[in-house]
C-alpha cells in the first residue's frame, strides 16, 4: 500500500518539496515506542538540517507514553541532536543507535551518545572506507580503543560491498570485516553488517571467523533464501525504507519469513527514506512509516511488532 506511490502521480507541489530537500511531515505516532536500530546523525545533520519541530505528528495522533528512555535529556534547546531525538520522540521513537563509518565518525559518535541518554553508538570503519586508508592496522587499533567504551554497543557498520570497489578493494574490505569481527567477540558487542552485492562472501567470512553471540544484518538487501539462511544462523535482520519500495517486492518476501523476535527497523537516515517520501532527506521520525508497511507484510498486529521491535532492540544493545 505504501509503496504504490510513485513519482509519476506525485503533485507538482510534492515534487517541488522533494526536490527541494524539506523534510517531511510527521506520520502518525505509533501505539508504543521503538527504535531506530541504525542512523547516521552527523551526516544528517550536516547533509540536510535538522527536521523541524513542527514535525512532531500528524493531526489528531497522539504520541505514546515514553519511559525512562524518552526525552532529549541532555541537550540544549539550540543542539540539533536533542532536537532530533525530540521530534522523533514525539512519534514514538525513543531510541535512537548513532552508527559510526570511520574514526572520526565513530568517535563523534561516542561522545554523543555519552551526553544524550536516548542514543547508543556503534564503532567501525565501513566496508568502502577500508580500501582507502593509508594505515589500516592504526585506523582499526583506534577503532577497538572506542569500542571499550560504555555506551558504545556494536561494532560496525562493517562488512563487504562489492556495488562501488572493484576487486582490487576486495582485499582490505575482507581484512577489515575480519578484524572487526575479532573486535566485536572480544568486547561482547554486536556485530552490525553492511553487505551490498556481497552476500556469500558475507557468510563464508563469518564462518571462516565464527560469528560473534549478536550479528545484525543492516538494511537487509537479500532475497527470502538469503534471509532463509541468515535467520537459520540466528542472525537479526534490519529493514530499512527500501521495504516500502514499489521494486521491493523481495525484500518484503524476505521480512515475511522473518520471525518478529528477529527482525528490528532502521532508517539510515539521512538515506533510504520510505515511501511516500522516497528522495526526500530521512530521520528517526519517519520510523513510523517502515513499521507500518513492516506490519502490513508480516501480518502482525502493529501494538505487538511495536513491543517485540522494543524488546529485540533491548536484547541487542542492552539498556539504553
Amino acid at each position: 500500500m505504501l509503496a504504490a506511490m510513485t513519482e509519476q502521480n506525485e503533485s507538482r507541489k510534492q515534487r517541488a518539496a522533494r526536490r527541494a530537500g524539506e523534510f517531511p511531515p510527521a506520520p502518525e505516532a505509533l501505539p508504543r515506542p521503538v527504535l531506530d536500530s541504525h542512523t547516521h546523525l552527523d551526516i544528517t545533520v550536516s547533509e540536510a538540517g535538522v527536521p523541524p519541530r513542527s514535525a512532531r505528528s500528524e493531526p489528531g495522533s497522539r504520541a505514546p507514553q515514553s519511559g525512562a528512555n524518552g526525552g532529549s535529556s541532555g541537550g540544549a534547546a539550540d543542539d540539533p541532536i536533542a532536537v532530533a531525538i525530540e521530534v522523533a520522540v514525539a512519534v514514538g521513537v525513543d531510541r535512537l543507535v548513532q552508527v559510526g563509518v570511520d574514526v572520526a565518525s565513530s568517535r563523534w559518535g561516542a561522545d554523543v551518545a555519552e551526553r544524550h541518554p536516548a542514543v547508543l553508538a556503534t564503532v567501525a570503519l565501513h566496508p568502502n572506507e577500508a580500501p582507502r586508508l593509508a594505515d589500516l592496522d592504526e585506523a582499526l587499533r583506534e577503532i577497538e580503543a572506542l569500542a571499550a567504551r560504555d555506551r558504545v554497543r556494536g561494532v560496525g557498520e562493517t562488512g563487504m560491498d562489492f556495488f562501488r570497489t572493484g576487486d582490487e578493494g576486495r582485499a582490505a574490505q575482507e581484512e577489515s570485516f575480519r578484524a572487526h569481527i575479532a573486535i566485536a567477540k572480544r568486547y561482547g558487542k554486536a556485530l552490525v553488517i553492511h553487505d551490498r552485492d556481497a552476500h556469500a562472501d558475507v557468510l563464508r567470512v563469518l564462518d571462516d571467523e565464527g560469528a560473534p553471540e549478536t550479528v545484525v544484518l543492516h538494511c537487509f538487501s537479500g532475497d527470502a533464501d538469503f534471509a532463509a539462511e541468515c535467520v537459520r544462523r540466528g542472525y537479526l535482520l534490519s529493514f530499512a525504507g527500501t521495504v516500502t519500495f514499489g521494486s521491493a517486492a523481495a525484500l518484503r518476501e524476505a521480512a515475511a519469513l522473518t520471525p518478529i523476535d528477529q527482525l528490528l527497523v532502521e532508517t539510515d537516515a539521512p538515506y533510504l527514506t520510505p515511501m511516500p517520501h522516497r528522495g526526500r532527506p530521512n530521520a528517526s521520525y519517519l520510523i513510523p512509516l517502515t513499521v507500518r508497511a513492516l506490519a502490513a507484510t508480516t501480518g502482525t498486529d502493529l501494538d505487538e511488532l511495536c513491543a517485540a521491535i522494543s524488546a529485540t532492540g533491548d536484547r541487542v544493545f542492552g539498556p539504553w
